[in-house]
């Protein structure tokens, strides 16, 4: 069985109006990871993610660059305390 992890990311860079929340979203159920994703009024996308740690591993890797239009210029990464609340992945608004 693996490890249960949760990862708490702040994403800045060309994060918003492309499509990035949408994109997580997809990442996440494909990779079968829990939690959420929302844009935050700095313009940053923020996200928790739960899961096994080499799902979760391989949605933060994706979120290196997100989708086609986005630029990454920066991700903060926070490990958290496993919590396991979450049954789907949901883009919060």
């Amino acid at each position: 069985m693996e490890e249960k992890v949760r990862a708490h990311v702040v994403i800045h860079g060309r994060v918003q109006g492309v499509f990035f929340r949408m994109e997580t979203r997809k990442t996440a159920l494909r990779h079968e990871v829990d939690g959420w994703v929302r844009n935050n009024p700095d313009g940053t996308v923020e996200a928790v993610f739960e899961g096994d740690k080499p799902r979760v591993g391989a949605v933060l890797s994706w979120c290196g660059h997100g989708p086609p239009h986005a630029r990454v210029d920066e991700l903060k990464l926070e490990w958290e305390p496993y919590t396991g609340k979450y049954s789907t992945f949901d883009i919060r608004y």
